[in-house]
């Protein structure tokens, strides 16, 4: 006691509770890693050192009654040298340096308090070389195992050359050495940088998904003043092999006779996007008889259906004939200039509701010809329809200013000849040769898909096989119903005092220059809209491409942007209102009481 006495001078303390931790920023890896390395040099340097007694916790070394030792602070925390010293009046006068001089007799009795304060909270922990530490956590189960590459998919899909320029890495690396000598292995160990397989090849990707192209193929493009088939042509053998490798392209094709109703079906998905076909096709390609009067609310309702991944080509009008093309965003620059003609089939021109309606363009190397037609009606005026068919192949001026990709297998009386492949579509009006009662008594026996009995009375199949109308023309096997004339709103057919007999009015056809060219996939109706008298008919194919030049006029990308933003609004319009009745629904309780 009076040693201790005459060697400490002490103020009275009252101790606190440790201090709460510090918020501090988000360390990097690399400052993480270093961190980590410097803990474990200063913990082996404190494992020889014998004076490292010092505590990493601020407030054991504030209450502590002997003078602080000065041990080996690391340099990679400079808090925790602050804390070590006093940076407050408090802490200073908390300090054994304190200025505060007590009597003899209270040095005891102040020295008893401090050691019983901090008895028991030293006792209850365990120390080892003056440092503290916590008992290691175990997790509850095994973890699951990993997989050597957890790289994802986007990576790997990244990572991924195209199989056309499967040197392009080994050529950059001898040319200018892009990718060894900037993201290599060995400079990322190089550096210190901790990495996992994932990050590595996240680093490694220099490739974007779009295929690279060198600078001698961009010199060497010609465009519009290439020759046929040239080495990097726009529309050559090369680009058509990348867009589409088996050289066939998907069209989706239909024909609809809408009463000029100005209502529209609510949803467009059944007749557009059929779910049979697991994939949407290339190009759609629709077109209207007897229309709706807001012709542009159609075409915002047929953008709205098919989305962002499609653009309106090119859309043209003869009176309330209507017809739109529609096609991948991706495949605009490969069209040349679209072009259309139009023929009045009645008598009187000013009146246009029956007639012809064609647009063309040539896609790579394949020419196309689009006609759509409403053909005069009544079930015994055959000959007439057969005088429209006539006229309109021979009145029909297309193309234009578009080379014919083979004029020596053209003919100037027919337009179809002119044309590599050709779909004729629309409301023929050709009936079946039958009376209501046998008609509808077939259709009572065989109510599924099973026509064949109904086929042996349709004039067009008739007049088809004699070579009257549409020659050349071939026309898929029917397994729908008739698509008219049906009750408005309803399945049933015409229940009024006429009782029109059920036919087949709505047709497709096709032709081609070259054999097998044109493979039909499906040709069915659409009986869920029910907004008209007739059913859509739709029909899809598979049609062959081949290469061609590019000194033809081109569309160089030109679509209908106006129509293109109005209808993605809507679609997500359209999307955020059947979130919100979702949403509204599963917060929405019903009780019930039996």
């Amino acid at each position: 006691p009076e040693e201790l006495k005459a060697n400490m001078k002490i103020k009275s303390i009252t101790p606190r509770p440790p201090r709460k931790p510090r918020l501090e920023r988000a360390a990097s890896l690399d400052e993480k890693s270093w961190r980590r390395w410097r803990r474990f040099r200063t913990s082996q340097e404190s494992l020889t050192d014998p004076n490292e007694t010092s505590s990493s916790n601020g407030s054991l070394r504030e209450a502590s009654p002997s003078p602080p030792t000065r041990g080996r602070a690391s340099p990679c925390n400079p808090c925790c040298q602050q804390d070590s010293l006093p940076s407050s009046p408090d802490a200073l006068e908390a300090s054994p340096v304190g200025k505060s001089r007590g009597g003899a007799s209270d040095l005891g009795k102040r020295a008893s308090e401090i050691s019983s304060a901090f008895g028991g909270l030293l006792r209850g922990k365990g120390f080892a070389g003056g440092k503290p530490r916590l008992s290691q956590i175990m997790p509850a189960r095994p973890l699951p195992p990993m997989e050597l590459n957890v790289a994802s998919h986007s990576l790997r899909t990244a990572n991924r050359i195209d199989s056309d320029c499967l040197d392009y890495r080994h050529y950059s690396q001898h040319k200018f050495g892009r990718v060894s000598s900037s993201l290599s292995d060995s400079k990322l160990q190089g550096n210190g940088t901790l990495f996992d397989n994932c990050s590595t090849d996240s680093m490694k990707s220099t490739f974007s998904v779009l295929t690279p192209i060198r600078a001698k193929d961009v010199r060497s493009r010609s465009y519009l003043e290439g020759s046929l088939l040239a080495s990097g042509a726009l529309m050559g053998a090369e680009e058509l092999s990348r867009y589409f490798p088996d050289r066939n392209i998907g069209i989706f094709v239909a024909t609809w006779n809408m009463q000029g109703q100005k209502e529209l079906p609510v949803n467009l998905d059944d007749f557009l996007l059929p779910t049979d076909p697991d994939f949407a096709q290339d190009m759609y390609v629709i077109g209207v008889q007897e229309g709706c009067p807001d012709r542009r609310e159609w075409e915002i309702r047929l953008q709205e259906t098919l989305g962002p991944h499609y653009v309106l080509l090119h859309s043209a009008a003869h009176g309330v004939l209507y017809m739109s093309v529609f096609i991948r965003r991706d495949l605009i620059w490969f069209c040349s200039e679209v072009e259309y003609a139009t023929v009045t089939t009645r008598i009187v021109s000013q009146i246009k509701t029956k007639g012809a309606l064609g647009i063309c363009f040539t896609f790579f190397g394949t020419s196309f010809l689009f006609i759509t037609s409403h053909f005069t009606s009544g079930d015994s005026k055959v000959n007439e329809r057969k005088l429209d068919y006539n006229k309109t192949i021979q009145a029909l001026t297309l193309p234009k200013n578009v080379p014919d990709t083979n004029p020596y297998r053209s003919s100037s009386s027919d337009v179809t000849t002119r044309f590599d492949e050709v779909f004729w579509f629309g409301d023929f009006n050709f009936r079946l040769n039958k009376d209501r009662e046998t008609v509808d008594s077939i259709l009572n026996q065989n109510p599924s898909t099973d026509v064949s009995k109904l086929l042996v009375y349709d004039q067009l199949t008739s007049e088809m096989s004699r070579g009257s109308i549409f020659k050349g023309f071939q026309e898929a096997d029917i397994h729908f119903r008739p698509s008219y004339k049906f009750d408005i709103g309803k399945d049933s057919y015409d229940t009024t005092s006429k009782q029109r007999t059920p036919s087949y009015t709505d047709r497709v056809v096709f032709r081609s220059r070259y054999k097998d060219d044109i493979q039909a996939v499906k040709y069915s109706s659409c009986p869920v809209i029910k907004t008209s008298d007739h059913r859509p008919v739709f029909a899809l194919f598979r049609v062959k491409l081949r290469p061609g030049r590019d000194n033809i006029p081109l569309a160089a990308g030109q679509f209908d942007r106006d129509l293109y933003l109005i209808g993605i609004r809507r679609r997500t319009t359209r999307e955020l209102q059947k979130r919100l009745e979702q949403k509204d629904q599963r917060s929405s309780s019903i009780c019930s009481i039996s």
